[in-house]
Protein backbone atom coordinates (compact mmCIF):
# COMPACT_ATOMS: atom_id res chain seq x y z
CA UNK A 1 0.00 0.00 0.00
CA UNK A 2 2.90 2.10 0.53
CA UNK A 3 4.16 1.73 -2.70
CA UNK A 4 0.68 2.20 -4.38
CA UNK A 5 0.16 5.70 -2.71
CA UNK A 6 3.39 6.58 -3.39
CA UNK A 7 2.86 6.40 -6.83
CA UNK A 8 -0.45 8.09 -6.69
CA UNK A 9 1.00 10.98 -4.96
CA UNK A 10 4.38 10.99 -7.39
CA UNK A 11 1.40 11.53 -10.52
CA UNK A 12 -0.91 13.75 -8.91
CA UNK A 13 2.47 15.87 -8.31
CA UNK A 14 3.42 16.38 -11.53
CA UNK A 15 -0.20 17.12 -12.57
CA UNK A 16 -0.16 19.63 -10.03
CA UNK A 17 3.55 21.06 -11.00
CA UNK A 18 1.60 21.35 -14.80
CA UNK A 19 -1.49 23.10 -13.73
CA UNK A 20 0.39 25.88 -11.84
CA UNK A 21 3.05 26.18 -15.28
CA UNK A 22 -0.46 26.50 -16.79
CA UNK A 23 -2.48 28.86 -15.54
CA UNK A 24 1.21 30.97 -14.68
CA UNK A 25 1.39 31.19 -18.47
CA UNK A 26 -2.32 31.76 -18.99
CA UNK A 27 -1.87 34.52 -16.41
CA UNK A 28 0.22 36.68 -18.18
CA UNK A 29 -2.09 37.19 -21.28
CA UNK A 30 -3.72 40.21 -19.12
CA UNK A 31 -0.32 41.65 -19.41
CA UNK A 32 0.40 41.11 -22.53
CA UNK A 33 -3.05 42.53 -23.68
CA UNK A 34 -3.31 45.98 -22.00
CA UNK A 35 0.54 46.61 -23.03
CA UNK A 36 -0.79 45.67 -27.01
CA UNK A 37 1.96 42.59 -27.18
CA UNK A 38 0.66 40.95 -29.25
CA UNK A 39 3.54 38.71 -30.29
CA UNK A 40 4.24 37.65 -26.82
CA UNK A 41 0.81 37.01 -26.10
CA UNK A 42 0.65 34.75 -29.36
CA UNK A 43 3.81 32.94 -28.06
CA UNK A 44 2.73 32.20 -24.92
CA UNK A 45 -0.52 31.13 -26.01
CA UNK A 46 1.66 28.87 -28.92
CA UNK A 47 4.15 27.80 -26.19
CA UNK A 48 1.27 26.79 -23.83
CA UNK A 49 0.04 23.73 -25.97
CA UNK A 50 3.06 21.70 -25.05
CA UNK A 51 3.56 22.17 -22.02
CA UNK A 52 1.18 19.34 -20.80
CA UNK A 53 3.42 16.69 -22.92
CA UNK A 54 6.37 17.62 -21.29
CA UNK A 55 4.83 17.66 -17.61
CA UNK A 56 3.72 13.53 -18.67
CA UNK A 57 7.46 13.07 -19.97
CA UNK A 58 8.84 14.43 -16.38
CA UNK A 59 6.87 12.03 -14.60
CA UNK A 60 7.42 9.19 -16.35
CA UNK A 61 11.27 9.50 -16.41
CA UNK A 62 10.80 9.73 -12.42
CA UNK A 63 8.24 6.68 -12.55
CA UNK A 64 10.82 4.74 -14.55
CA UNK A 65 13.47 4.69 -11.54
CA UNK A 66 11.11 2.49 -9.55
CA UNK A 67 8.89 0.67 -12.42
CA UNK A 68 11.29 -1.95 -14.15
CA UNK A 69 8.39 -4.17 -15.80
CA UNK A 70 6.97 -3.18 -19.28
CA UNK A 71 3.43 -4.76 -18.18
CA UNK A 72 2.00 -3.26 -14.80
CA UNK A 73 1.39 -5.49 -11.75
CA UNK A 74 -2.01 -6.09 -11.49
CA UNK A 75 -2.32 -5.99 -7.50
CA UNK A 76 -0.54 -2.53 -7.34
CA UNK A 77 -1.75 -0.37 -10.32
CA UNK A 78 -5.52 -1.16 -9.37
CA UNK A 79 -4.57 0.37 -5.26
CA UNK A 80 -2.71 3.28 -7.18
CA UNK A 81 -5.97 3.99 -9.28
CA UNK A 82 -8.23 3.61 -6.07
CA UNK A 83 -5.55 5.49 -4.03
CA UNK A 84 -6.16 8.22 -6.47
CA UNK A 85 -9.28 8.15 -7.59
CA UNK A 86 -9.76 9.08 -3.60
CA UNK A 87 -7.02 11.78 -3.72
CA UNK A 88 -9.53 13.71 -6.45
CA UNK A 89 -12.54 13.70 -4.17
CA UNK A 90 -12.63 17.23 -3.65
CA UNK A 91 -9.89 18.19 -6.31
CA UNK A 92 -10.62 21.23 -7.88
CA UNK A 93 -9.65 19.76 -11.32
CA UNK A 94 -10.44 15.98 -10.95
CA UNK A 95 -11.27 15.69 -14.61
CA UNK A 96 -7.57 17.19 -15.82
CA UNK A 97 -6.08 14.71 -12.99
CA UNK A 98 -7.88 11.80 -14.26
CA UNK A 99 -6.76 12.71 -17.68
CA UNK A 100 -2.87 13.32 -16.13
CA UNK A 101 -2.89 10.17 -14.85
CA UNK A 102 -3.95 8.33 -18.28
CA UNK A 103 -1.67 9.68 -19.81
CA UNK A 104 1.35 8.79 -17.91
CA UNK A 105 -0.20 5.24 -17.45
CA UNK A 106 -0.37 5.16 -21.53
CA UNK A 107 2.83 6.44 -21.88
CA UNK A 108 4.60 3.50 -19.80
CA UNK A 109 2.83 0.61 -20.52
CA UNK A 110 0.96 -1.82 -23.85
CA UNK A 111 -2.13 -0.34 -25.38
CA UNK A 112 -3.46 -4.23 -24.18
CA UNK A 113 -3.78 -2.69 -20.72
CA UNK A 114 -5.49 0.47 -21.19
CA UNK A 115 -9.30 -0.20 -19.82
CA UNK A 116 -10.81 0.72 -16.63
CA UNK A 117 -9.27 -1.39 -14.57
CA UNK A 118 -6.27 0.73 -14.98
CA UNK A 119 -7.36 3.73 -16.27
CA UNK A 120 -9.83 6.39 -15.99
CA UNK A 121 -11.79 4.85 -19.42
CA UNK A 122 -15.17 5.98 -17.38
CA UNK A 123 -15.08 9.08 -14.87
CA UNK A 124 -15.17 9.15 -11.66
CA UNK A 125 -16.53 12.33 -11.22
CA UNK A 126 -20.02 10.96 -12.43
CA UNK A 127 -20.61 9.66 -9.08
CA UNK A 128 -19.22 12.92 -7.64
CA UNK A 129 -21.16 16.10 -6.34
CA UNK A 130 -20.39 18.61 -9.18
CA UNK A 131 -18.42 21.36 -8.32
CA UNK A 132 -20.92 24.32 -8.05
CA UNK A 133 -21.01 26.20 -10.91
CA UNK A 134 -21.39 29.20 -8.68
CA UNK A 135 -17.31 28.79 -8.16
CA UNK A 136 -16.94 30.46 -11.63
CA UNK A 137 -19.01 33.23 -11.98
CA UNK A 138 -20.35 36.15 -9.82
CA UNK A 139 -23.86 37.19 -9.75
CA UNK A 140 -24.93 41.17 -9.97
CA UNK A 141 -28.49 42.37 -8.94
CA UNK A 142 -29.55 45.55 -10.92
CA UNK A 143 -32.69 46.10 -8.24
CA UNK A 144 -29.86 47.38 -5.53
CA UNK A 145 -28.02 49.44 -7.67
CA UNK A 146 -29.54 50.48 -10.95
CA UNK A 147 -28.51 48.81 -14.39
CA UNK A 148 -25.86 51.57 -15.37
CA UNK A 149 -24.27 50.70 -12.05
CA UNK A 150 -24.56 47.37 -12.36
CA UNK A 151 -22.73 47.45 -15.76
CA UNK A 152 -19.93 49.88 -14.27
CA UNK A 153 -19.00 47.07 -11.49
CA UNK A 154 -18.90 44.12 -13.67
CA UNK A 155 -16.18 46.32 -15.78
CA UNK A 156 -14.57 47.10 -12.42
CA UNK A 157 -14.40 43.76 -10.94
CA UNK A 158 -12.98 42.31 -14.38
CA UNK A 159 -9.65 44.16 -13.09
CA UNK A 160 -8.21 44.81 -16.66
CA UNK A 161 -5.84 46.79 -14.18
CA UNK A 162 -5.97 49.46 -17.28
CA UNK A 163 -7.83 52.47 -18.03
CA UNK A 164 -10.73 52.98 -20.12
CA UNK A 165 -10.92 56.07 -22.55
CA UNK A 166 -14.64 56.54 -21.98
CA UNK A 167 -16.48 54.18 -19.68
CA UNK A 168 -19.21 55.71 -19.18
CA UNK A 169 -20.09 56.32 -23.22
CA UNK A 170 -19.14 52.55 -23.68
CA UNK A 171 -22.06 51.76 -20.99
CA UNK A 172 -24.42 53.92 -23.01
CA UNK A 173 -23.54 52.06 -26.15
CA UNK A 174 -24.03 48.65 -24.19
CA UNK A 175 -27.52 49.80 -22.80
CA UNK A 176 -28.59 50.24 -25.75
CA UNK A 177 -26.72 47.04 -27.74
CA UNK A 178 -28.92 45.06 -25.01
CA UNK A 179 -32.39 47.17 -25.84
CA UNK A 180 -32.03 46.41 -29.97
CA UNK A 181 -30.68 42.79 -29.21
CA UNK A 182 -32.33 40.96 -26.80
CA UNK A 183 -35.89 41.24 -25.56
CA UNK A 184 -35.22 42.08 -22.47
CA UNK A 185 -37.13 46.16 -23.14
CA UNK A 186 -40.18 45.16 -21.14
CA UNK A 187 -38.22 43.62 -18.14
CA UNK A 188 -37.80 46.11 -14.92
CA UNK A 189 -34.17 46.17 -13.23
CA UNK A 190 -35.94 43.91 -10.19
CA UNK A 191 -36.79 41.29 -12.42
CA UNK A 192 -33.51 40.01 -14.09
CA UNK A 193 -29.69 39.33 -12.71
CA UNK A 194 -26.49 39.14 -14.25
CA UNK A 195 -24.09 35.99 -13.76
CA UNK A 196 -20.80 36.57 -15.19
CA UNK A 197 -17.72 34.34 -15.38
CA UNK A 198 -14.82 36.49 -13.09
CA UNK A 199 -12.18 36.32 -15.81
CA UNK A 200 -11.92 37.89 -18.85
CA UNK A 201 -11.35 35.52 -22.02
CA UNK A 202 -7.84 36.40 -23.61
CA UNK A 203 -7.23 35.76 -27.63
CA UNK A 204 -5.41 37.37 -30.33
CA UNK A 205 -5.51 41.63 -29.61
CA UNK A 206 -8.83 40.93 -27.70
CA UNK A 207 -10.68 40.33 -24.15
CA UNK A 208 -14.18 38.55 -24.28
CA UNK A 209 -16.28 39.23 -21.27
CA UNK A 210 -18.88 36.33 -20.59
CA UNK A 211 -21.89 35.88 -18.95
CA UNK A 212 -26.10 35.42 -19.40
CA UNK A 213 -28.45 37.96 -18.14
CA UNK A 214 -31.16 35.75 -16.11
CA UNK A 215 -35.14 36.36 -15.83
CA UNK A 216 -37.36 34.17 -13.85
CA UNK A 217 -38.70 32.29 -17.37
CA UNK A 218 -35.34 32.44 -19.56
CA UNK A 219 -32.07 33.10 -20.15
CA UNK A 220 -30.08 35.50 -22.56
CA UNK A 221 -26.41 34.28 -22.94
CA UNK A 222 -23.95 37.56 -24.16
CA UNK A 223 -20.54 38.50 -25.09
CA UNK A 224 -18.96 41.70 -24.88
CA UNK A 225 -15.33 42.13 -26.45
CA UNK A 226 -13.03 43.99 -25.15
CA UNK A 227 -10.23 46.40 -27.29
CA UNK A 228 -7.17 48.45 -26.83
CA UNK A 229 -6.84 51.52 -28.74
CA UNK A 230 -3.79 53.09 -30.17
CA UNK A 231 -3.07 54.82 -26.50
CA UNK A 232 -3.32 51.78 -24.43
CA UNK A 233 -6.51 52.36 -23.32
CA UNK A 234 -10.00 49.88 -23.12
CA UNK A 235 -13.19 50.00 -24.89
CA UNK A 236 -15.58 48.29 -24.85
CA UNK A 237 -16.08 47.02 -28.51
CA UNK A 238 -19.43 45.39 -29.00
CA UNK A 239 -22.03 43.20 -27.84
CA UNK A 240 -22.58 39.66 -28.93
CA UNK A 241 -26.04 37.70 -27.93
CA UNK A 242 -26.93 35.91 -30.97
CA UNK A 243 -25.90 32.03 -29.75
CA UNK A 244 -24.77 31.23 -33.39
CA UNK A 245 -22.24 34.10 -33.48
CA UNK A 246 -21.66 32.87 -30.02
CA UNK A 247 -20.40 29.66 -31.14
CA UNK A 248 -18.71 31.16 -34.02
CA UNK A 249 -16.25 32.90 -31.21
CA UNK A 250 -15.72 29.46 -29.42
CA UNK A 251 -15.23 27.66 -32.53
CA UNK A 252 -13.31 24.51 -33.89
CA UNK A 253 -11.08 26.96 -36.45
CA UNK A 254 -9.98 29.52 -33.97
CA UNK A 255 -6.73 29.30 -31.71
CA UNK A 256 -7.30 28.32 -27.76
CA UNK A 257 -8.59 31.40 -24.86
CA UNK A 258 -5.76 32.07 -22.48
CA UNK A 259 -8.32 32.03 -19.43
CA UNK A 260 -7.82 31.75 -15.65
CA UNK A 261 -10.20 28.72 -13.87
CA UNK A 262 -9.89 26.89 -11.10
CA UNK A 263 -12.84 24.99 -11.40
CA UNK A 264 -12.54 23.60 -15.10
CA UNK A 265 -15.87 21.69 -15.26
CA UNK A 266 -17.52 24.41 -13.73
CA UNK A 267 -16.80 26.75 -16.30
CA UNK A 268 -17.48 24.65 -19.27
CA UNK A 269 -20.77 24.03 -17.67
CA UNK A 270 -21.37 27.14 -17.74
CA UNK A 271 -20.54 27.39 -20.98
CA UNK A 272 -22.45 24.60 -22.42
CA UNK A 273 -25.71 26.12 -20.73
CA UNK A 274 -24.63 29.44 -22.68
CA UNK A 275 -23.76 27.18 -26.08
CA UNK A 276 -25.96 24.12 -25.65
CA UNK A 277 -24.86 22.69 -29.40
CA UNK A 278 -20.95 23.14 -28.10
CA UNK A 279 -19.24 19.51 -26.80
CA UNK A 280 -17.61 18.92 -23.70
CA UNK A 281 -14.94 18.09 -25.93
CA UNK A 282 -15.10 21.44 -27.60
CA UNK A 283 -15.46 24.13 -24.93
CA UNK A 284 -12.29 21.90 -22.97
CA UNK A 285 -10.33 22.24 -26.04
CA UNK A 286 -11.53 26.37 -26.43
CA UNK A 287 -9.86 27.31 -23.42
CA UNK A 288 -6.87 25.50 -24.23
CA UNK A 289 -7.06 22.15 -22.42
CA UNK A 290 -7.08 20.31 -25.47
CA UNK A 291 -5.93 17.06 -23.41
CA UNK A 292 -9.04 17.04 -21.98
CA UNK A 293 -10.94 17.93 -24.93
CA UNK A 294 -8.86 14.92 -26.79
CA UNK A 295 -10.68 12.70 -23.14
CA UNK A 296 -14.63 13.86 -23.77
CA UNK A 297 -13.99 13.09 -27.20
CA UNK A 298 -12.68 9.85 -26.93
CA UNK A 299 -15.82 9.03 -24.70
CA UNK A 300 -18.40 10.78 -26.45
CA UNK A 301 -16.86 8.26 -29.13
CA UNK A 302 -17.20 4.88 -27.11
CA UNK A 303 -20.80 5.94 -26.31
CA UNK A 304 -22.00 6.71 -29.71
CA UNK A 305 -20.58 3.45 -31.28
CA UNK A 306 -22.32 1.54 -27.87
CA UNK A 307 -25.62 3.06 -29.49
CA UNK A 308 -25.69 2.67 -33.26
CA UNK A 309 -24.90 -0.30 -35.67
CA UNK A 310 -24.12 2.44 -38.17
CA UNK A 311 -20.95 1.46 -39.94
CA UNK A 312 -17.70 3.30 -40.83
CA UNK A 313 -17.57 4.45 -44.26
CA UNK A 314 -15.35 6.75 -47.05
CA UNK A 315 -15.71 10.35 -46.22
CA UNK A 316 -17.80 12.25 -49.07
CA UNK A 317 -15.75 14.09 -51.66
CA UNK A 318 -12.72 13.70 -53.77
CA UNK A 319 -10.17 10.88 -52.19
CA UNK A 320 -7.39 12.88 -51.13
CA UNK A 321 -3.53 12.18 -52.50
CA UNK A 322 -2.13 12.04 -48.74
CA UNK A 323 -5.24 11.28 -45.96
CA UNK A 324 -7.20 8.11 -45.97
CA UNK A 325 -10.38 9.81 -44.35
CA UNK A 326 -13.64 8.04 -43.14
CA UNK A 327 -16.29 8.66 -41.26
CA UNK A 328 -19.46 7.79 -39.46
CA UNK A 329 -22.44 9.10 -40.69
CA UNK A 330 -24.27 9.81 -37.94
CA UNK A 331 -21.09 11.17 -36.06
CA UNK A 332 -20.32 15.34 -37.19
CA UNK A 333 -16.34 14.09 -37.49
CA UNK A 334 -14.23 12.60 -39.63
CA UNK A 335 -10.73 10.32 -39.34
CA UNK A 336 -7.41 10.71 -41.40
CA UNK A 337 -4.90 8.14 -41.28
CA UNK A 338 -1.73 9.17 -43.84
CA UNK A 339 -1.28 6.83 -46.56
CA UNK A 340 1.46 4.82 -47.44
CA UNK A 341 2.10 6.07 -50.19
CA UNK A 342 1.42 9.60 -51.77
CA UNK A 343 0.77 10.79 -55.58
CA UNK A 344 3.34 11.90 -57.33
CA UNK A 345 2.23 15.06 -57.34
CA UNK A 346 3.12 15.24 -53.58
CA UNK A 347 6.92 15.24 -53.53
CA UNK A 348 7.19 14.54 -49.63
CA UNK A 349 7.03 12.24 -46.97
CA UNK A 350 5.17 11.47 -43.90
CA UNK A 351 7.91 12.80 -41.52
CA UNK A 352 6.49 16.48 -43.65
CA UNK A 353 2.76 15.94 -42.87
CA UNK A 354 3.24 15.04 -39.37
CA UNK A 355 4.91 18.87 -38.93
CA UNK A 356 2.57 20.89 -41.20
CA UNK A 357 -0.28 19.72 -39.12
CA UNK A 358 2.00 20.50 -35.91
CA UNK A 359 2.57 24.14 -37.39
CA UNK A 360 -1.42 24.34 -37.56
CA UNK A 361 -1.86 22.94 -33.92
CA UNK A 362 0.43 25.60 -32.95
CA UNK A 363 -0.33 28.55 -34.67
CA UNK A 364 -3.01 31.16 -34.94
CA UNK A 365 -5.96 29.39 -37.32
CA UNK A 366 -7.83 32.79 -37.65
CA UNK A 367 -11.46 30.82 -37.24
CA UNK A 368 -10.12 29.81 -40.66
CA UNK A 369 -8.53 26.08 -40.22
CA UNK A 370 -9.72 23.73 -38.43
CA UNK A 371 -8.46 22.10 -35.07
CA UNK A 372 -7.20 18.64 -35.03
CA UNK A 373 -7.11 16.16 -32.75
CA UNK A 374 -4.17 13.56 -32.76
CA UNK A 375 -4.30 9.85 -31.51
CA UNK A 376 -2.08 6.88 -31.36
CA UNK A 377 -3.21 3.07 -30.89
CA UNK A 378 -6.97 3.85 -31.98
CA UNK A 379 -8.78 0.85 -31.34
CA UNK A 380 -12.21 0.86 -33.04
CA UNK A 381 -14.48 -2.99 -33.35
CA UNK A 382 -14.12 -4.43 -36.68
CA UNK A 383 -17.65 -4.48 -36.74
CA UNK A 384 -18.03 -0.78 -37.29
CA UNK A 385 -16.51 -0.65 -40.26
CA UNK A 386 -18.11 -1.06 -43.38
CA UNK A 387 -16.29 -4.30 -45.77
CA UNK A 388 -15.30 -1.68 -48.18
CA UNK A 389 -13.92 0.86 -46.42
CA UNK A 390 -12.23 -1.89 -44.73
CA UNK A 391 -10.22 -3.03 -47.59
CA UNK A 392 -9.77 0.67 -48.76
CA UNK A 393 -8.15 0.46 -46.06
CA UNK A 394 -6.00 -2.44 -46.14
CA UNK A 395 -4.59 -1.42 -49.56
CA UNK A 396 -3.98 2.58 -48.57
CA UNK A 397 -3.03 2.92 -44.50
CA UNK A 398 -2.03 -0.98 -44.38
CA UNK A 399 1.49 0.30 -42.40
CA UNK A 400 -0.61 2.28 -39.68
CA UNK A 401 -3.43 -0.98 -39.03
CA UNK A 402 -2.93 -3.56 -36.24
CA UNK A 403 -5.57 -6.28 -35.76
CA UNK A 404 -5.90 -7.68 -32.69
CA UNK A 405 -9.14 -10.25 -32.21
CA UNK A 406 -12.48 -8.39 -33.02
CA UNK A 407 -10.68 -4.84 -32.62
CA UNK A 408 -8.92 -2.81 -35.66
CA UNK A 409 -6.18 -0.81 -33.76
CA UNK A 410 -4.69 2.35 -35.80
CA UNK A 411 -1.20 3.64 -34.77
CA UNK A 412 -1.58 7.12 -35.84
CA UNK A 413 -4.73 8.87 -36.89
CA UNK A 414 -6.30 12.90 -36.89
CA UNK A 415 -9.64 13.67 -35.79
CA UNK A 416 -11.27 17.21 -37.48
CA UNK A 417 -14.56 18.61 -37.17
CA UNK A 418 -16.88 17.15 -40.49
CA UNK A 419 -17.61 20.01 -43.02
CA UNK A 420 -19.42 20.29 -46.38
CA UNK A 421 -16.51 20.16 -48.82
CA UNK A 422 -16.73 23.52 -50.48
CA UNK A 423 -17.19 21.84 -54.10
CA UNK A 424 -19.69 19.83 -53.27
CA UNK A 425 -21.31 22.70 -51.50
CA UNK A 426 -21.15 24.76 -54.61
CA UNK A 427 -23.11 22.07 -57.13
CA UNK A 428 -26.12 22.52 -54.82
CA UNK A 429 -26.09 26.02 -54.03
CA UNK A 430 -28.15 28.50 -55.20
CA UNK A 431 -27.29 31.83 -56.59
CA UNK A 432 -27.23 33.93 -53.63
CA UNK A 433 -25.72 31.10 -51.46
CA UNK A 434 -22.88 30.90 -54.54
CA UNK A 435 -22.07 34.76 -54.10
CA UNK A 436 -22.32 34.43 -50.41
CA UNK A 437 -19.73 31.42 -50.12
CA UNK A 438 -17.37 32.43 -52.71
CA UNK A 439 -17.25 36.00 -51.02
CA UNK A 440 -16.43 33.74 -47.84
CA UNK A 441 -13.93 31.56 -49.53
CA UNK A 442 -11.80 34.56 -50.93
CA UNK A 443 -12.14 36.26 -47.49
CA UNK A 444 -10.61 32.67 -45.68
CA UNK A 445 -7.86 32.86 -47.67
CA UNK A 446 -7.09 36.66 -46.62
CA UNK A 447 -7.57 35.79 -43.10
CA UNK A 448 -4.86 32.91 -43.68
CA UNK A 449 -2.56 35.69 -45.18
CA UNK A 450 -2.94 38.07 -42.27
CA UNK A 451 -1.79 34.70 -39.93
CA UNK A 452 1.43 34.48 -42.18
CA UNK A 453 0.09 30.97 -43.69
CA UNK A 454 0.07 29.94 -47.23
CA UNK A 455 -2.59 27.06 -47.43
CA UNK A 456 -0.60 25.75 -50.41
CA UNK A 457 -3.30 23.98 -52.49
CA UNK A 458 -6.17 26.29 -52.67
CA UNK A 459 -8.73 24.12 -54.80
CA UNK A 460 -12.35 24.02 -52.77
CA UNK A 461 -11.95 20.47 -52.25
CA UNK A 462 -9.71 21.14 -49.45
CA UNK A 463 -12.15 23.34 -48.08
CA UNK A 464 -15.36 22.71 -45.92
CA UNK A 465 -18.55 24.58 -44.99
CA UNK A 466 -19.48 24.96 -41.90
CA UNK A 467 -23.03 24.55 -40.02
CA UNK A 468 -22.99 28.94 -39.86
CA UNK A 469 -22.17 28.56 -43.62
CA UNK A 470 -18.25 29.35 -43.00
CA UNK A 471 -15.45 28.43 -45.07
CA UNK A 472 -12.46 27.02 -43.32
CA UNK A 473 -9.63 25.31 -44.54
CA UNK A 474 -8.86 21.62 -43.42
CA UNK A 475 -6.19 19.79 -45.40
CA UNK A 476 -2.67 20.47 -44.33
CA UNK A 477 -0.42 18.40 -46.00
CA UNK A 478 1.01 21.71 -47.88
CA UNK A 479 0.89 24.48 -45.53
CA UNK A 480 3.39 26.77 -45.44
CA UNK A 481 4.31 30.04 -43.10
CA UNK A 482 3.85 32.77 -46.10
CA UNK A 483 6.98 34.68 -45.49
CA UNK A 484 8.71 31.36 -46.72
CA UNK A 485 7.29 31.91 -50.18
CA UNK A 486 8.63 33.56 -53.54
CA UNK A 487 5.01 35.21 -55.24
CA UNK A 488 6.08 36.13 -58.97
CA UNK A 489 4.04 37.15 -62.06
CA UNK A 490 3.67 35.32 -65.44
CA UNK A 491 5.66 36.48 -68.42
CA UNK A 492 3.59 38.52 -70.57
CA UNK A 493 2.96 37.16 -74.34
CA UNK A 494 2.14 38.82 -77.19
CA UNK A 495 -0.70 35.74 -78.02
CA UNK A 496 -2.13 32.49 -76.42
CA UNK A 497 0.12 30.32 -78.14
CA UNK A 498 2.88 32.15 -76.69
CA UNK A 499 1.56 32.44 -73.63
CA UNK A 500 1.58 28.55 -73.35
CA UNK A 501 5.09 28.27 -74.74
CA UNK A 502 6.28 30.61 -72.22
CA UNK A 503 4.58 28.77 -69.22
CA UNK A 504 6.19 25.40 -70.30
CA UNK A 505 9.13 27.28 -70.15
CA UNK A 506 9.62 29.16 -66.88
CA UNK A 507 12.03 28.27 -64.55
CA UNK A 508 10.21 27.13 -61.11
CA UNK A 509 11.75 27.14 -57.78
CA UNK A 510 10.17 24.58 -55.43
CA UNK A 511 8.59 27.30 -53.01
CA UNK A 512 7.52 29.89 -56.05
CA UNK A 513 3.81 30.80 -56.93
CA UNK A 514 1.98 32.30 -59.80
CA UNK A 515 -1.10 33.97 -58.06
CA UNK A 516 -2.42 35.00 -61.28
CA UNK A 517 -3.11 30.96 -62.24
CA UNK A 518 -5.24 30.76 -58.98
CA UNK A 519 -8.78 31.65 -60.71
CA UNK A 520 -8.12 29.16 -63.15
CA UNK A 521 -6.52 26.75 -61.13
CA UNK A 522 -9.30 26.74 -58.48
CA UNK A 523 -12.64 27.40 -60.90
CA UNK A 524 -12.76 25.42 -63.64
CA UNK A 525 -16.27 26.47 -64.05
CA UNK A 526 -15.90 30.14 -65.71
CA UNK A 527 -19.34 31.60 -64.42
CA UNK A 528 -17.72 30.83 -60.51
CA UNK A 529 -14.44 32.33 -61.58
CA UNK A 530 -15.61 35.69 -62.97
CA UNK A 531 -17.73 35.49 -59.42
CA UNK A 532 -14.08 35.81 -57.73
CA UNK A 533 -12.36 37.70 -59.97
CA UNK A 534 -14.98 40.34 -59.63
CA UNK A 535 -14.89 39.89 -55.42
CA UNK A 536 -11.61 39.48 -55.10
CA UNK A 537 -9.33 40.86 -58.22
CA UNK A 538 -6.14 41.15 -56.27
CA UNK A 539 -5.88 37.72 -54.78
CA UNK A 540 -4.71 36.97 -58.64
CA UNK A 541 -1.77 39.67 -58.62
CA UNK A 542 1.69 38.91 -56.98
CA UNK A 543 2.04 42.16 -55.88
CA UNK A 544 -1.11 41.36 -53.45
CA UNK A 545 0.82 38.31 -51.57
CA UNK A 546 4.12 40.39 -51.39
CA UNK A 547 2.26 43.21 -49.66
CA UNK A 548 0.99 40.62 -47.23
CA UNK A 549 4.52 39.17 -46.89
CA UNK A 550 6.11 42.81 -46.10
CA UNK A 551 3.00 43.67 -43.64
CA UNK A 552 4.50 40.08 -41.70
CA UNK A 553 7.90 41.30 -41.71
CA UNK A 554 7.01 44.48 -40.13
CA UNK A 555 5.78 42.88 -37.75
CA UNK A 556 2.03 43.89 -38.29
CA UNK A 557 -0.58 41.47 -36.56
CA UNK A 558 -4.19 42.01 -38.87
CA UNK A 559 -6.86 42.57 -37.05
CA UNK A 560 -9.28 39.86 -37.87
CA UNK A 561 -12.63 39.87 -35.78
CA UNK A 562 -14.84 36.82 -34.88
CA UNK A 563 -17.83 38.66 -35.18
CA UNK A 564 -19.19 41.02 -37.70
CA UNK A 565 -18.33 44.22 -37.98
CA UNK A 566 -21.85 45.46 -38.37
CA UNK A 567 -22.16 44.91 -35.00
CA UNK A 568 -19.13 46.94 -33.84
CA UNK A 569 -20.19 49.99 -31.44
CA UNK A 570 -18.25 52.52 -33.79
CA UNK A 571 -20.49 51.48 -36.61
CA UNK A 572 -23.39 51.98 -34.68
CA UNK A 573 -23.08 55.16 -33.19
CA UNK A 574 -21.84 56.33 -36.76
CA UNK A 575 -25.52 54.65 -38.52
CA UNK A 576 -27.41 56.36 -35.20
CA UNK A 577 -25.45 59.79 -36.18
CA UNK A 578 -26.81 59.58 -39.53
Amino acid sequence: MAESRRIARLILHGFHTHYRRFQAITNTAQGYFVEKNWLALQKAARDRISFYDIRVQETIAMLNKEIASDAPETELWQEVRTIYAELLQFHPQAELAETFFNSVFCKLFHRRYFHNQFIFVESTLARRIPLPVETEYESYFPVAEGVRETLRRIIHEMDFQAEFADLEANIAQLMRAFQRQANVRAIAAHQLRLDVLQNPFYRNKAAYVVGRIVTEHQQYPFIVPVLVNAEKKLYLDALITDVNQMTIIFSFSRAYFMVNTRAPSALVRFLKGLMPRKTLAELYSSIGLHKQGKTEFYRELLTHLAETEEQMVPAPGVRGLVMMVFTLPSFPYVFKVIRDEFGESKPFGRDTVLKRYQLVKRHDRVGRMADTIEYSNVALPLSCIADDLLAELKASIASSLEFEGDLLIIRHMYIEKRMTPLNLYLEYADEAETEAIIYDYGQALKDMLAANIFPGDMLLKNFGVTRTKRVVFYDYDEVQYLHEMNFRELPKAASMEDSLQAADSISVAPNDVFPEQLPQYVFYNPKLRETFLRMYPELAMASYWREQQQRIADGELADVFPYPQSIRFLHVQYDEAN
